[in-house]
């Protein structure tokens, strides 16, 4: 009996060790704690610091870049104030060269418009043909190069928002005015630019006025009004949404309330200054990063210790069942090859039983599923849109409902139109394939997909070329190949935490469209176009997808291909030959002698 208490209340050896183990613990989380305190402070003290110098030269880049566009304009007025021809056409008043010689003037100095006004303020010359005869006697522009000596600049609101930039100087010759010479400068194209960034810019006049400004709601107020009515952390999210996914939160998001770093600096121009707000998401994520790898550390130190002391039971444990263990896997995989045995042969016989009517059955079976896999997306999308007629219709919104019910009726019709599409498949060759615009096109997609990508919330970045990307072909059949692109990569990231899809469009040889995502990849690429052939859980699809959209590229004379990302994911690639100058001339001839 003493035995027996003295084994129940454990041996002093065993209390020694167990207190032991429990003050290791203990040092264990105190280091961790302090460990993780004080490396928080110092990393955020010198991400913060990082992110300011980054901010400072950010904006002595943007500021540069704003004065080399002043000043390579400011000097064109002064120029063609002295151009001959401009000079002769005011005295002959013959213009009819006139606005071809600024056109080519345009293009080499890089100005946003040119424009030769007479001595009455009328427009007789302008690179915008829009504004030619227009009268422009009341513009400041006209009125102080007129009362001044040199070259003046003016700073003017524009009618649709925003503000205009001008360059003007009046136009002499032998001592009479003959006319002015005014130079509008494209300081816009820089807010766009500034746009997609972690940071808020706005650019203030001598009178403290915002004249360029990431967020339009700024311009033309003082900085106390504008952050009034649109907060620097709101501005930021804007920016950075308009890059990235457009589906993600409401048109006037905010921050809630997270701090900004302002920063602002005057510029070598008529007083001009420019500041920038910027938040401290990055320095966050980055001192997180740094903390969740320290905390992931102790946590690996913790779990050697638990496995240091659970070692040696282990290890006994794993001796005694490991031949009983080896016994088990033996006889499970004798029971699964006789029963994969069994099963082949059951397989062969129905499948001997079922060959003749299989075969009878394949065309009508390819054809139904075709129709269903292509009607899915639109009556999805039809679906999603009654959905909001009916609310809005309750709501007492008939108008915003009646949108609704004609995006419905845009649907029925390209339902109608894929219908006639896969009753043609027996008969290829006979479309009349026209110019096709892949941006269109695209953007077409992804209006088709917008029911599917509110729901998901899946991240779409969009990288498009400045000009335009034509192709030959049908634009119904290719859009079908693009929502079909879309759809894959979106089931794909089903299952990944932080859905996103890439698409690139590029113009080389071909015109290359990209579709990238960040799921699991692809498993078997060699099946992938096959009919029938789909990894999705029975009734999300049934396999035509791929196969479809492969023969509609080829029939367009392309390809479409499909690889696993280097980082992950899948990645599908559409080659479809580029619009030739001599194939568009020749559509533009046909098109004429069709009106004719």
């Amino acid at each position: 009996m003493n035995s027996i208490v003295s084994s129940a209340r454990g041996s002093p050896k065993h209390r020694t060790t167990s207190w032991r183990v429990r003050l290791a613990l203990v040092l264990l989380t105190v280091v961790a704690v302090s460990t993780v305190y004080f490396t928080n402070r110092l990393l955020t003290d010198r991400f913060t610091e990082t992110t300011r110098n980054r901010a400072e030269l950010r904006l002595a880049l943007y500021s540069g870049n704003l004065l080399s566009e002043l000043r390579q304009n400011a000097i064109v007025p002064q120029l063609l104030a002295r151009d001959p021809t401009l000079i002769g056409a005011l005295n002959s008043a013959d213009y009819q060269q006139s606005t071809q010689r600024l056109i080519s003037f345009v293009e080499e100095i890089g100005a946003a418009n040119l424009i030769l006004l007479d001595v009455e303020g009328r427009a007789v010359a302008a690179t915008d043909r829009n504004r030619l005869g227009s009268n422009h006697s009341l513009e400041p522009y006209y009125k102080e190069a007129l009362a001044d000596t040199g070259t003046v600049f003016t700073v003017a609101p524009r009618e649709g928002g925003g503000f205009a930039f001008t360059y003007s100087r009046k136009v002499m010759s032998g001592g009479d005015v003959l006319g002015v010479i005014a130079v509008e400068v494209d300081l816009q194209k820089f807010e766009r630019a500034w746009a997609g960034i972690s940071a808020a810019v706005f650019v203030t006049d001598s009178a403290g006025q915002i004249v360029l400004a990431t967020e339009p709601r700024w311009r033309g107020r003082i900085e106390e009004d504008a952050l009034e009515r649109q907060t620097p952390q709101s501005a930021i999210e804007r920016a950075i949404r308009a890059t990235a996914d457009w589906t993600a939160l409401p048109a006037d998001a905010d921050l809630q309330g997270e701090g900004v770093m302002r920063l602002d600096s005057r510029m070598a121009f008529r007083g001009w200054s420019i500041a920038s707000f910027t938040t401290y998401a990055s320095v966050r994520e980055r001192v997180n990063g740094v903390l969740a790898l320290e905390i992931m550390g102790f946590a690996l130190l913790l779990a050697l210790a638990f496995y240091a002391l659970s070692r040696r039971s282990a290890l006994r444990l794993a001796l005694s069942t490991r031949e009983s263990a080896e016994l088990r896997r033996l006889n499970v995989q004798l029971q699964r090859e006789i029963a994969e045995r069994k099963r082949v042969q059951e397989d062969l016989a129905v499948a001997e039983q079922t060959l003749e009517q299989s075969s009878k059955l394949a065309a009508l079976g390819e054809m139904s599923a075709a129709v269903s896999h292509e009607l899915n997306q639109p009556l999805a999308a039809m679906k999603t849109y009654l959905a909001g007629a009916g609310l809005l219709l309750r709501r007492n919104r008939p108008d915003e409902a009646l949108v609704s019910f004609g995006r419905i009726d845009d649907l029925i019709e390209r339902m109608g139109a894929i219908t006639r599409q896969l009753k043609s498949y027996a008969r290829k060759g006979q479309d009349v394939f026209s110019p096709v615009n892949m941006g269109d096109a695209l953007a077409s997609s992804l209006s088709m997909m917008e029911p599917q990508l509110r729901q998901r919330r899946v991240q779409i970045n969009r990288v498009l070329p400045q000009d335009a990307v034509e192709v030959m072909g049908d634009r119904l059949r290719i859009e079908q190949v693009m929502v079909n692109l879309l759809r894959n990569a979106i089931d794909a990231t089903k299952s990944t935490r932080d859905p996103q899809v890439d698409i690139f469009l590029s113009a080389g040889e071909t015109a290359t469209l990209t579709v990238r995502d960040n799921g699991p990849g692809i498993v078997d690429l060699d099946a992938l176009f096959e009919p029938f052939y789909t990894t999705k859980q029975p009734g999300d699809g049934v396999g035509l997808g791929l196969a479809i959209s492969s023969g509609i590229v080829n029939d367009l004379g392309g390809r479409l291909t499909a690889r696993n990302g280097q980082s992950g994911g899948a990645v599908f690639e559409m080659q479809l030959p580029i619009l030739s100058e001599d194939a568009s001339e020749d559509e533009t001839v046909k098109k004429i002698n069709a009106a004719e």
